[in-house]
């Protein structure tokens, strides 16, 4: 039957196969649920079609089996009248309606192991759907904190740089202060050389000045009568 053969594959189908080749598991997972949500009911609906076959043919065959009896009864209460003749024709038309009651089973037992597959296959989808929704909210939890971490990964490479900045600062401030000390050294190298004779001559005239001053104070005690 095409309807088997067409959803061997649905039934079949490795869920997490499919996870593993997807860039984006989060994403896969709801493309892979709608599509498993829409081949469920394309399923549902075959497997009612199914059923309802079986449960025809199965009508059909318990109606040929009361009509096999009705007709057996109806030959023994016409041999019992004595009719024999009735009870011939009787016969005849159960054998005709046992004939065919034989194509009404083979056609039965066909329909009965298709409704069993396809029931099969419906309740197989099923659980593989339930299954996965399980499994939905684990994998994007997964995927959320996959991304997290590479945030955090790029946010340390970052930080490695502003170090290695940091570095290259340190470099500049060094070669800053040695600019600056060679400035100084520069400007006390153009200074003019001190003179040592004039530097001592300012010391000289200081103790000059200094012995003025006590002679000038000794004078004026003496004046005041304080000495």
């Amino acid at each position: 039957m095409g309807i088997l053969s067409r959803f061997k594959d649905i039934v079949a189908s490795n869920v997490n196969a499919l996870l593993d080749r997807a860039e984006d598991p989060a994403k896969m997972v709801d493309q892979y649920l709608r599509k498993m949500a829409a081949d469920l009911a394309q399923v549902k609906s075959e497997t009612a079609g199914v059923m309802a076959e079986e449960s025809r043919t199965k009508r059909l065959v318990d109606e040929n089996v009361r009509e096999v009896s009705k007709y057996q009864d109806l030959a023994k209460r016409a041999l019992v009248a004595g009719n024999e003749e009735d009870a011939k024709i009787f016969l005849k038309k159960k054998q005709e309606t046992e004939a065919i009651g034989a194509g009404l089973h083979m056609s039965y037992a066909v329909a009965h192991e298709n409704a069993i597959k396809m029931r099969q296959m419906h309740d197989k989808l099923v659980r593989d759907i339930n299954t996965l929704n399980q499994k939905r909210q684990a994998i994007k939890a997964k995927v959320a904190v996959a991304r997290t971490q590479d945030r955090i990964n790029a946010i340390g490479a970052e930080t490695d740089k502003a170090g290695g900045a940091q570095g290259a600062f340190a470099r500049m401030e060094e070669k800053a202060n040695r600019m600056l000390d060679e400035a100084n050294a520069r400007a006390e190298l153009d200074s003019q050389p001190v003179d040592e004779a004039i530097a001592l001559e300012e010391k000289y005239k200081s103790a000059d000045t200094d012995e003025s001053v006590a002679d000038e104070l000794a004078v004026m005690k003496t004046q005041l009568g304080l000495n």
